[in-house]
Order: C-alpha cells, then sequence, then structure tokens
C-alpha cells in the first residue's frame, strides 16, 4: 500500500509541474540544447606555435654546425689578432633565465676582434650570421617576393656606442657571378649609435641602392636606445622585395608589450640591380674609428639573440 501511495504522489507531481515547465527561447549570442542549430559554435583550435628555423639547442659546443644545418652561415673574429694562436668561438649558447630557453651569445672583444681578418680593414669589427647563396631558396628573397622575418633580441645592460655606427641587423643584396651587382650599400639597417648631445639611440635606416643615394640614409623609425638595454625584445619584419617594395617592422618590449619602434607598409625600392637575391643579417658589426681612434668609447660586449625564423609568403 504504501508503494502505491510513493508512486502515486510522483505521479501527481510530474503531472503538475509537466504544466509549468516551457522550453525557453534561446538566449541571444547564447546556447539552446533543445535546438541544435542554435548552439553556440565550438570554440577554434588553437594551432600549436611553429618552432622557428634556427634556435639554441643547447648544444654549445656544435653551435657551428647547427647554424649551418638550417641553411644559415656566420662570420665571425675566431681567429684575429690574439685568436690565431688561441682560437676564441664568438657565437656561442647559454640559458636564459628570462626566455627560460638557450639563446645565442655573440661576443665582440674591443682590443683584438676585426672584419673577416681583412688586412686592409681597419676601423671596423663584426661578428654576424646570414643566409647567403648558399642558403636554400626559403631563406633568400627573389624579386617580387616577401619574407616574413622574426627574431629576439636582448642588448647589454650598458652597451656602449660612438657617433659612428654599431649595426645589429641589415637586409642586403646578393652579388652575382661577376661580382657588379649594386650590392654594397644595405637597404635596412638597425643601429645603435651616440648622438652629438651624448644621448644613445636605436635607428631603423633605409638606404636606397648607391647610385641614387650616394650612401645617405633616411630615418624609418627612432628610439632612445635606454628602452631596449637589458630587455629582450621581439621583431616582426615584413618585406616585399621589388623596384617598387613594402617595408614593415614591429619592435615589442616583452616584459610589458611596448612597442619601441613601429613602421607600417611604406613604400621603399627593396631590390638592388644584378643582385641574385635579398638576404638578412644579424650580430654586432661596428666602427671604432680610423686608426681605432674611438676604441676607448667602446667595451667588449655580449649581444643575445633567439628563434630566427623566415618565412616566404604568397
Amino acid at each position: 500500500m504504501k508503494k502505491f501511495f510513493a508512486v502515486f504522489l510522483v505521479l501527481s507531481l510530474v503531472a503538475a509541474c509537466s504544466s509549468a515547465f516551457i522550453i525557453p527561447d534561446p538566449v541571444p549570442g547564447g546556447g539552446n540544447k533543445a535546438n541544435p542549430e542554435a548552439q553556440e559554435p565550438e570554440p577554434p583550435v588553437e594551432e600549436p606555435e611553429q618552432k622557428p628555423g634556427l634556435a639554441a639547442d643547447g648544444n654549445d659546443a656544435e653551435t657551428y654546425a647547427l647554424i649551418l644545418s638550417k641553411g644559415y652561415n656566420y662570420e665571425t673574429p675566431d681567429n684575429s689578432g690574439a685568436h690565431a694562436a688561441e682560437p676564441f668561438r664568438h657565437i656561442r649558447q647559454s640559458y636564459d633565465k628570462t626566455l627560460k630557453k638557450y639563446v645565442f651569445d655573440f661576443y665582440l672583444h674591443i682590443d683584438n676582434d676585426d672584419d673577416r681578418g681583412k688586412a686592409d680593414v681597419t676601423d671596423r669589427q663584426r661578428n654576424e650570421i646570414k643566409t647567403d647563396g648558399h642558403s636554400p631558396d626559403s631563406l633568400v628573397a627573389q624579386y617580387g617576393e616577401t619574407l616574413k622575418m622574426t627574431w629576439k633580441f636582448c642588448l647589454p645592460a650598458g652597451m656602449k656606442t660612438t657617433t659612428k655606427f654599431s649595426h645589429i641587423h641589415q637586409l642586403k643584396g646578393l652579388d652575382n657571378k661577376d661580382g657588379n651587382a649594386d650590392v654594397a650599400l644595405p637597404a635596412i639597417t638597425f643601429t645603435c649609435r651616440t648622438l652629438s648631445n651624448g644621448k644613445q639611440q636605436f635607428q631603423v635606416l633605409y638606404t636606397a641602392s648607391k647610385v641614387e643615394s650616394d650612401g645617405k640614409s633616411t630615418y624609418l623609425a627612432r628610439a632612445d636606445l635606454s628602452e631596449f638595454l637589458g630587455e629582450w625584445v621581439s621583431v616582426s619584419e615584413t618585406v616585399n622585395f621589388a623596384d617598387n617594395g613594402r617595408y614593415s617592422v614591429i619592435v615589442t618590449r616583452m616584459r610589458d608589450g611596448k612597442q619601441l619602434a613601429k613602421v607600417d607598409g611604406v613604400e621603399l625600392d627593396m631590390w638592388r640591380t644584378g643582385c641574385t637575391g635579398m638576404r638578412p643579417k644579424w650580430g654586432l658589426y661596428r666602427n671604432f674609428g680610423e686608426g681605432r681612434s674611438l676604441a676607448s668609447e667602446l667595451r667588449d660586449e655580449i649581444l643575445k639573440f633567439a628563434d630566427f625564423d623566415i618565412r616566404k609568403l604568397k
């Protein structure tokens, strides 16, 4: 009898509630299980982050082999001056606590290092990586092609500069087999410089062909160098390499997301007559004056770079 009353009570409650049970209209922008077509779309699946083309792997002893294996090349003063007796590897790897990964360290010694051992070049020194004529087609732009290049760098706190140049990135042309292409001057340069008022500045420079510009450059962007020193920054650079090409770059400080420099799609002549391709370079290439006259204003430096990547866009 008790079981009968319990079943009767449940049925009564269901009957009573059914008259008040109404399927609600869909909420604008919301889901409705009773109408599958009104469901909220599934959130897009995030694409995994693409690995950069050249990233430090922690195997310091094989750093040069890693660079070459990824289609890049290097120009270092490993055997210059006192290094002739005891060679010094100028690109190394170390673990960076800020990025929490291994990065590349570019060394340059003011009292010793030179420019590729050239006896006739006595006012400058360099330590760079680049792509070149031996690189795969994917790392060198042909006429009309667009490259997107990304990387990170950290200039050391207290970095010294002069009124001359301290270049950390360039876009240059590759010479042809006859050696007569107009590739002496870079099209784009990132440089660090001391102004006449003593302040240090980061500059993005454009230089037209030697015939057109006579070596004179135009400022595309400038920023106080103090905003960079001791900080990791990321760079995204997109270039259409043609006579009527386009140039864009965004330089962002990683700590706080502040944009330190930006060039937004300016139209420029980004090709060099007779060249076999256009390509990037990174590192430290600096002038210490004729007869080392400015060497006392400089010091040994270690610049850090990470995650070089070059992609051709359609």
